[in-house]
This record gives structure tokens, sequence and C-alpha cells, in this order.
């Protein structure tokens, strides 16, 4: 199976992918014979990937990463490199290629010491592979003097250096490295075609995989979770019963605390099985005796793990609120469809009765207003506004339409 079949819903990118790659092969060949390399080449250094949220960006960039590295006997017979089979594509897949590398953060920001260490391995030459790859997948994460650190090795790239930069637009990603990069922008898949990977890719029954690319309109990776994972679709169905309990003042105030007491226990429980697995390795690389006791000096080490965590955590709760309320925005976008009469697929059918009360019972106006304050309370999280204080004034408004 060609790498690009991963590439859900993204024909016009996939096309541009596979005709640089092929160009990126000439050029190492080119290079290998000591023969004058392509005049003319898609072929460049820096890519910048953005789109929405589970458009695919990290797997576009990955498949690309794989294209490279193609070592396909079919490419001498006018193949396209990215078979998908061979060790080069393989490898670079799963992530243990050597030349591949695959930047992800679960923390708030990406700092300047990791840029550094990036940037030093991007001088390197290729130790087995025909590319040296460097796959951000959270370039918008960068902070100010990370994204300086990066536009030295963007402006002034190695031989066979290739970054794959990837950010949801172009505007969360510096204008002097955006202006180095050359663009591909995704969009969403078609609910259609991410039910139908889902079954075949994931052996996921047709039914479910369609209620879950619904549901998620389109997010490949929320749709994967809701379908294979049944406290994913419990905390969803919580979600959406928030709507009918901010009748009053209390019951606005005690929805809020509960939706933070499900992130925060989300969080918990994805950060334990992480958690304890670092420590526990960390004090056997430390030397940490059989009682557990701690060798001398190693202090500083475990509290700058520790730190790390607790950022992770900050992080993952974060990311588990935000998506409760994007599932609450397409609820509210299911009541001003109903409201408008609008032929709009429904996101929410299992709940299509609650649906048409709630459209009965107000105005669009007022739907319009309760998603932007949906809206409202997603930009005070992300300026690190206090979760509780936002999400009660996000339900008092809810109340108040």
């Amino acid at each position: 199976m060609p790498v690009w079949d991963d590439l859900v819903g993204q024909d016009k990118v996939s096309e541009q992918l596979a005709a640089a790659a092929r160009d990126a092969d000439a050029l190492v060949t080119a290079i290998a014979e000591d023969t004058p390399p392509p005049e003319a080449s898609k072929m460049t250094h820096a890519w910048l990937f953005t789109g929405p949220p589970g458009s695919g960006r990290s797997t576009a960039a990955r498949a690309f990463a794989a294209a490279l590295q193609c070592v396909s006997p079919d490419r001498a017979l006018g193949g396209v490199p990215g078979c998908g089979f061979c060790d080069g594509c393989h490898t670079s897949l799963i992530g243990t290629h050597a030349d591949v590398q695959i930047v992800r953060t679960d923390l708030l920001s990406i700092g300047v010491k990791e840029t550094r260490d990036l940037v030093r391995r991007a001088q390197m030459s290729p130790a087995t592979g025909r590319w040296q790859v460097i796959v951000l997948e959270d370039a918008d994460r960068l902070t100010e003097g990370a994204g300086n650190v990066l536009l030295k090795a963007v402006e002034e790239p190695a031989p066979r250096t290739v970054w794959l930069l990837c950010a949801p637009s172009i505007e969360d990603v510096l204008p002097t490295i955006r202006s180095r990069c050359r663009l591909l922008t995704l969009r969403t898949p078609p609910v259609d075609a991410v039910a139908d990977i889902l079954v075949r890719r994931d052996g996921i029954e047709p039914g479910v995989a369609a209620a879950a690319a619904r549901a998620t309109q389109g997010h490949i990776g929320r749709a994967r979770r809701l379908a294979t994972d049944q406290s994913a679709r419990e905390r969803r169905a919580a979600v959406l019963k928030l709507p009918l309990r901010v009748d009053d003042i209390g019951g606005c105030l005690k929805a809020a605390q509960e939706l933070i007491d499900t992130a925060a226990e989300d969080a918990k429980q994805l950060a334990e099985e992480v958690d304890v697995k670092e420590t526990e390795d960390l004090k056997a690389a430390l030397g940490a005796s059989q009682g557990g006791r701690m060798p001398r000096g190693t202090a500083g080490v475990m509290k700058e793990l520790e730190d790390r965590q607790k950022r992770r955590r900050t992080r993952t709760q974060r990311d588990s609120l935000d998506l409760a309320l994007i599932d609450l925005t397409g609820f509210y976008r299911d009541v001003l469809a109903l409201q408008l009469g609008s032929r709009v697929a429904l996101a929410n059918t299992e709940a299509e009765d609650v649906l048409e009360r709630l459209a009965r019972g107000s105005s669009p106006e007022a739907t319009l207003r309760r998603i932007d304050a949906i809206a409202a309370c997603r930009e005070a999280l992300d300026r690190n506004v206090a979760p509780l204080l936002a999400v009660e004034a996000m339900t008092m408004a809810l109340r108040a339409g």
C-alpha cells in the first residue's frame, strides 16, 4: 500500500508530494552517479504543512518523509517513491529510521534547548538513508527564541537535509520561517472518507465508524479514538448533556465544575501510565539502589523530570477540556442548522430529540451568542485564564443565551 493512501481526502497534496519525491529521488541519484542534477525540480529543503485539526498534517509529513527514504527497486523501473513496503518506507512510518527525526511535544511549548539539539542534528549527513529529515509536528508551539534558532537552520540548510513543519495555519509560524518554506494546505477530510479508512485500516464496524466520523466532523484522530474507546464515548455523551443543565445559576456552576473535573481525571489517567514508567526508567538509569535510595547529586535530575511531568499534565488537561468545548460547539451548530432549516447533515444524530427541543425553545441569534461564548472560553483558556473561571463564565453565558 503506497504511503499516500493514509492521506484521507488530500488528493491534490498527495500529487504534489509524490512529484517532489520523484524529483528528490532523481537528485540523490544524480549526486551518487556524479551526473548533472535535474534542471527543474519540485523538491525544496523546507516544507510547511497547514490545515485544521484532524486534517492529517503530521500524516502527510510522515508519508513524505517515507517517500524520501524509499529504497524500492521499482524506482529504477519508473515506479513512484513511497511504495510503503520497503525498509526505508516502513521504518520511516513507524518512527525508527535513523535519518528521520519525528518531533512532537506533550508540553505547552518547544524551547530553545530542544530546538538547538534539532539544529545540530540537521547539520549531519544522512547515516543510512537518502536524506536527513526532521519532522516538527508542533511548529506552532515554538517559543519566539526557539523560532529564531530554527530560522538559521531553515535559511542555510545542509545539502541533504529536509525540514517538514506542521502547524494549524501559516499565522502560527514566524513570518521569517514560513517565507522560506513551501506551503501545503490540507483540508478537513470528508466524513465518508474518514469512515471508510476506519473500516479498512482499523477494522471498525461500518456503523460505528460512520457514527464516529460524523460526530467528529472529519477529524481522523478523534474519530478513531471515539470508535475504539468506550470511555471517550461516555465522556462525550456527558458533555452533550450540559446544555440541558444550565437552567439556573447552581446548575451552571455545577456543570462547569464537573467539566473541569472530568478533564482533570482524563489527564490524570493518561499521565499515570507514562509518569510511573518514566520515573522508574530514570531511577534505574541513575543507579538507584534496591530499596529506592537515589545516589547523591541526582535530586536535580529527578526535580526536572517532575516539573516536566507537571507541565505535561497541565497540557493534557487543557487538551481534554478543549475537546469537550469543540464537541459542545458542534452541538450548538446542529441546533442552529435546525433553526435555519439547513440541509447540512447533523453531527449528533443520537441527540436529535434534544436538538429539536432546544431549537424550538430559542432563536438563531441566541444560538450564535452561545457559540460565541464557547469560542470566548477557548480563547480565555489559551491566554492562561484559570480554567474554572473561564468555564463558569461560559456556562452562565449559555444560560443567558
